[in-house]
């Protein structure tokens, strides 16, 4: 049997103090990294085209040309290069810069002493994840799709079959689901595939115009028919007359306004507000919502009447966690949009992203999967996503404050660990705070095996995994620090 070493990976640090570089080679002696060391940029891009080291840490300052300028070339040459920028006088201009040239993180030096090897292990750890990632062809591109509604699932199917069905008479329909879910994406598919796609499709919020302004929207006014009335006002079912006219958050139309917008469903004909003429329009209504709208009328809040006018076809689009099989899909086609929209090369998913992200609940449906998509897109420093890359059920250390206003450490999600420098931060806080008598590791112990419980829902498997711990060890820690933690359900 052959025995097979695994390389060690190599780091090279370009700066122009040796004593430095020193300090870093006696850092990393024990490490198993390889340290290749620099005081030239421009010998060190020269290395690094020639080694091809698994991580670059440059001083800002440099000769014969900046850390900066190192950092675009190496980005240049090699695109999803692990580049960390590091400086005694950390500039806005000059992180700003950094960030934008494509680095992976900008240190102070004086934090190095307390985060060089945590720094190193992440960048390398990141770096070996880019290596061994397979990035995923997509299977469709934006331009194969004429709509917006993308699904291969079988919900999915059933809701396109319905949509052909409806599209070809001019019945109201009610879509039903979750916020986020694409209900109004259905009800332009049904207007785009009608006898009234040369006409206007008008889409109106419900619950975002104030109740005396609702049915003037909807409706229209005449001159002088209320305070402020200067002209007459032309209302959506005119303007849309011949076309469609998506009534979204139907569920939160005020009563008063229900029962005109009944008369028209049943009539066809409406009168604006202050007007005594009778205008007739063809118009038809697609409506959404996100409520249960039989729970409503059996509170009073919505008519019967209306519901049933409303719901002559009801078309429910499924949450986004009971279509999983959509979610690879879904994140291709964004990432195909988004590159053509920003004119920017199209970004892959690795296996293991995909693989977290049809694992994540996405609570926001598919409007958050495409946030967080487009979130990650601008944050990327690699042409592959990586798990680590999307921003997924973050907690906002800003929205959490002690009681020294400051801000406690916090674990972004189980997916996301603190960034170097907030852990750094923690820890020399720790060293110097007042409570600094108290015994540092153990504090952390606690306070991150808290917070990984409230973050997973007291879920013991998930907590373990984002602890790195085993679950044995998870519940003796429970026992020993007196925390909640029943669950263990994947």
């Amino acid at each position: 049997m052959k025995n097979s070493t695994v390389p060690p990976q190599t780091v090279l640090v370009v700066d122009s103090e040796t004593d430095f570089l020193d300090w870093v080679r006696q850092q990393l002696k024990a490490s198993g990294v390889r340290v290749i060391t620099e005081t030239n940029s421009a010998n060190a891009f020269k290395i690094f085209c020639l080694e091809k080291p698994d991580l670059v840490i440059t001083e800002m300052h440099l000769r014969p040309a900046g850390g900066l300028d190192l950092l675009a070339k190496i980005r240049a040459e090699s695109p999803n290069a692990m580049v960390i920028i590091i400086s005694a006088f950390g500039t806005t201009q000059s992180v700003i810069e950094s960030m934008k040239l494509g680095a992976f993180d900008f240190l102070r030096k004086e934090s190095l002493p307390f985060t060089l090897k945590v720094v190193i292990d992440t960048a390398l750890k990141a770096a070996a994840e880019l290596r061994a990632a397979s990035p995923t062809k997509p299977a469709l591109t934006v331009e194969q799709y004429r709509d917006d509604i993308v699904g291969q699932s079988e919900a999915m199917q059933a809701v396109f079959k319905m949509v052909g069905r409806v599209a070809i008479s001019d019945a109201p329909v009610l879509v039903t689901g979750e916020s986020g879910s694409g209900k109004e994406l259905v009800a332009r598919a049904i207007h785009s595939y009608s006898e009234r796609s040369k006409k206007s499709l008008l889409a109106i919020n419900c619950a975002a115009i104030p109740e005396n302004l609702l049915e003037s929207e909807l409706f229209g006014h005449e001159k002088g028919a209320f305070t402020g009335a200067a002209t007459q006002r032309i209302g959506r079912f005119e303007q849309c007359h011949g076309g469609t006219l998506f009534l979204d958050e139907i569920g939160e139309m005020p009563l008063a306004v229900q029962s005109k917008l009944l008369r028209v469903l049943q009539e066809g004909e409406f009168s604006r507000v202050g007007g005594n003429a009778t205008i007739k329009a063809s118009v038809r209504i697609v409506a959404a919502t996100n409520r249960n709208l039989e729970q409503a009328i059996a509170s009073k809040q919505f008519r019967e009447d209306l519901y049933y006018r409303l719901n002559v076809v009801g078309i429910h689009l499924p949450p986004l966690r009971a279509r999983i099989e959509d979610i690879r899909l879904l994140a291709e086609y964004f990432l195909s949009r988004i590159a053509n929209q920003q004119h920017r090369p199209l970004l892959q998913l690795s296996e293991e992203t995909i693989r977290v992200m049809e694992s994540y609940p996405w609570p926001g449906n598919v409007r958050e999967l495409q946030n967080t998509l487009q979130r990650a897109c601008v944050l990327a420093t690699s042409d592959v996503l990586l798990p680590k890359d999307l921003p997924l059920g973050q907690v906002s250390a800003a929205a959490e404050m002690n009681g020294n206003g400051t801000s406690p450490v916090v674990v972004d999600s189980a997916r996301h660990p603190l960034s170097i420098e907030q852990a750094a931060g923690a820890l020399f806080s720790a060293l110097t705070r007042e409570e600094g008598e108290r015994e540092l590791l153990p504090w952390l112990e606690e306070d991150f095996t808290r917070r990984a419980m409230d973050i997973t829902g007291n879920n013991q498997v998930k907590a373990s995994k984002l602890l790195g711990i085993t679950r044995a060890t998870l519940r003796k820690r429970l026992e020993r620090i007196g925390a909640p933690g029943t669950s263990g359900e994947e």
